[in-house]
């Protein structure tokens, strides 16, 4: 795409606004919420502000519940001209790596779009999240000892080495099966991601997405590996604009599990916005698909969240051709939306 008259000291008011239309948001938190964690918008209306701003397509995300394509056929029914999707994202109160869960959510609603692999309730944030004490940041695994007994012990892990479970080998199938449907990494550690992904492929995987919590962790070379295999690296607005240290109840009902630490416990993927876009550059733009994480009630709206995303990449002197790359082409790609 070529914006004539545009250059970086000379941009219009509307250019951003003009970028956003037809592209997609691959990471929207929908709702519905937890009473401790209120949305910001119900998901008719986030759709409703999407299609207004001209975008073509949002990806819900339920990282409580799990399951997101039953809110995203109710929502495209209700608000024309726009694409929504949802899926599924592996929870313990879902039971975990449950394939049974899988099978239901790619024939429930319109049909999972994704399978991820958990974001609270992964093994790597079971042991990370925590509040502080005296002014310390300490684990609930450390603090609580129900939480270490009972979440942490049913937290998503994926074996590093060895034979799978036959219930992880079961959902890879699934996914398989399904060549519409990509599997995104969830909120795991590096070496599992890179386990997972090596899973993935040698189970007939083709769409592969590493969540971008887990993406900020890996080192620049890591992540260059992984493009080299055909998989999308993720990076969302709120690797760089987000609440650090704000105590909020992400996954769990308990007030007194509400996360202060997780910033700390993820620092690498927080350290500003021009490193983060200095990696994209160096591992390259075709290898990425952008969202923004937004939905939470103390942030902008998704739409704003979009524009916020465009602005300051063009500030960031990316061109509107290469912003369109990640927000729109590798997105499209991602969810078969080639015109």
């Amino acid at each position: 795409m070529t914006v004539v008259g545009e250059r970086f000291d000379n941009r219009s008011m509307e250019l951003p606004d003009e970028l956003i239309r037809g592209v997609s948001d691959v990471h929207v938190h929908s709702g519905p919420w937890l009473e401790s964690c209120p949305g910001r918008l119900d998901p008719f209306r986030i759709a409703e502000q999407a299609a207004a701003a001209g975008m073509r397509s949002l990806v819900f995300y339920d990282h409580t519940l799990g399951i997101s394509c039953g809110t995203s056929m109710l929502t495209r029914r209700q608000v024309p001209g726009i694409d929504i999707f949802g899926g599924i994202i592996l929870t313990t109160a879902l039971g975990g790596l449950n394939p049974r869960a899988v099978k239901t959510a790619l024939h429930y609603g319109d049909g999972a779009k994704f399978v991820h692999f958990g974001a609270h309730c992964t093994h790597f944030m079971a042991s990370n999240e925590g509040s502080y004490v005296d002014g310390k940041p300490v684990p609930f695994k450390d603090r609580y000892p129900e939480f270490a007994a009972k979440e942490l012990a049913r937290s998503i892990r994926i074996p590093l080495d060895g034979n799978v479970s036959d219930d992880l080998a079961e959902i890879l199938q699934l996914i398989a099966d399904h060549p519409h449907v990509h599997l995104n990494t969830g909120h795991v550690s590096v070496e599992e991601a890179i386990r997972l992904v090596d899973l993935a492929i040698e189970a007939g995987i083709t769409k592969i997405v590493v969540a971008h919590p887990c993406r900020g962790r890996m080192t620049t070379e890591q992540q260059r590996a992984l493009a080299a295999k055909g998989v999308l690296l993720e990076g969302a607005v709120s690797d760089w604009m987000f609440h650090r240290g704000l105590p909020r109840t992400n996954y769990y009902v308990e007030r007194e599990w509400a996360d202060e630490i997780a910033g700390i416990a993820n620092a690498p993927e927080y350290s500003g916005v021009v490193p983060w876009a200095k990696q994209i550059r160096e591992i390259g733009i075709d290898h990425f698909v952008l969202g923004t994480d937004y939905g939470i009630g103390s942030g902008p709206t998704p739409a704003e969240g979009m524009r916020i995303l465009v602005s300051t990449l063009l500030d960031l002197e990316f061109t509107p051709d290469e912003i369109h790359t990640m927000i729109k082409t590798n997105p499209e790609r991602l969810l078969d939306l080639q015109a």
